[in-house]
């Protein structure tokens, strides 16, 4: 791995802890604020919610800035806000903080994909945006579930800590081996937007914030799951999160390989339909402990081998305007997060089983395959118009 994308990969894992710790944590944090499960969950959509707000905002008010400038403010934020969390004294003040917590997620992303693409050997673009996003496997593989265990043993403010300190080492990591590359957004801010008037850059960002929902109803309410459906303990969860990371990690280096071989839009089909068909799998055989690990494994494989092929897709179809379009991919999957967070609940609190949320997961996969297909159909269409 080249070392100047080694500042990418440990903002992915700060971003990964950050975003996903709170799914190990809900139990805990209901527990200590005296709320519900459920509206615990608010607090995933509220990240969300950060990051569908930030990512456009902060990549348009940055364009010009140099990347590493850009990288450098979205960690600075990230990690102050991060640590707003450990003094929250009640759901409102944490709720505040995880919002803000999500702004430069997305822009850290969109800008850090745009920059690992440009350092990357040509023809491994996408294995070198893998390499950012292990960051995000990893924090699956090592951090969630030390976060988990720290938060479940201790307290869930020692969590937010233990992400203070990563953020401040990226920070210095930025500083010592990230390059200093020219901007190339010299295009006004009219000229970026264009690309949002075309159908592909739409559905696109439908296939990413629908069907990575799907992921998204599974994690949000995989500690409940694990207990009340698998019959883990809950000093289990934290070590079967490790497993989960695993699957993250292999997914993720699959997915980047394949982006690179095969057409993007038709990986991406394949793997939601792949996902859909997994997250039935779940919610019909969780009962079963062996069953219920190797699933955990599974859906955490399929749900990363996702991110390289997404933003590629993305990327290709974003001639001029990449470093926008790969932070509304971000905004994307963030939508995704706090669709997964909300839909995925309501069954719950219609007093369904915690196994229901991956039927809802089900439905939202399928709806992104579906849209997939309608990419690819209107790309053939225009290779044939364009043929003659």
């Amino acid at each position: 791995m080249k070392l100047s994308l080694l500042p990418l990969a440990l903002g992915g894992l700060t971003i990964g802890i950050t975003e996903f710790v709170m799914m190990g944590l809900l139990p805990d944090i209901a527990n200590d604020l005296n709320i519900s499960i459920p509206q615990a969950g608010y607090l995933i959509s509220a990240y969300a919610l950060g990051v569908v707000i930030g990512a456009p905002l902060l990549v348009i008010a940055g364009r010009n800035f140099p990347p590493k400038k850009m990288l450098l403010a979205m960690a600075i934020m990230l990690t102050i806000f991060n640590a707003l969390s450990i003094i929250a004294p009640g759901f409102n003040l944490l709720f505040a903080s995880r919002f803000l917590s999500g702004l430069p997620h997305g822009a850290f992303f969109g800008v850090g994909a745009v920059v690992a693409s440009r350092l990357a050997d040509k023809g491994k673009e996408a294995r070198s945006i893998a390499v950012m996003f292990s960051g995000l496997t990893i924090a699956n593989l090592a951090g969630v579930p030390v976060g988990t265990y720290i938060g479940h043993h201790f307290s869930w403010r020692y969590t937010f800590v233990l992400i203070t300190v990563i953020g401040l080492i990226t920070i210095i990591s930025l500083l010592l081996w990230m390059p200093n590359l020219p901007a190339k957004n010299n295009d006004s801010m009219k000229s970026q937007l264009k690309f949002f008037g075309k159908a592909e850059a739409w559905l696109i960002i439908f296939i990413v914030a629908i069907g990575t929902g799907g992921l998204f109803c599974w994690i949000s309410y995989i500690a409940p799951l694990l207990t009340d459906i698998s019959g883990f303990s809950a000093e289990d969860v934290p070590y079967i999160l490790i497993l989960a990371g695993l699957g993250m990690v292999v997914g993720n280096f699959i997915g980047g390989r394949l982006a690179d071989r095969f057409s993007p839009a038709y990986t991406v089909l394949a793997l939601l339909i792949t996902m859909a068909i997994d997250l039935l799998a779940v919610y019909f055989l969780s009962g079963n402990q062996t069953l219920s690990l190797f699933f955990v494994f599974l859906t955490g494989s399929l749900s990363f081998a996702l991110v390289a092929p997404v933003q590629m897709l993305m990327i290709q179809a974003a001639k001029g305007s990449e470093m926008i379009a790969s932070a509304a991919i971000q905004a994307s999957f963030n939508v995704g997060n706090a669709l997964g967070a909300f839909l995925g609940g309501l069954p719950l609190i219609a007093g369904y089983s915690y196994a229901s949320p991956n039927l809802v997961g089900v439905a939202m996969a399928l709806t992104g395959a579906a849209t997939a297909l309608l990419l690819i159909s209107r790309y053939k269409r225009q290779a044939v118009l364009k043929a003659a």
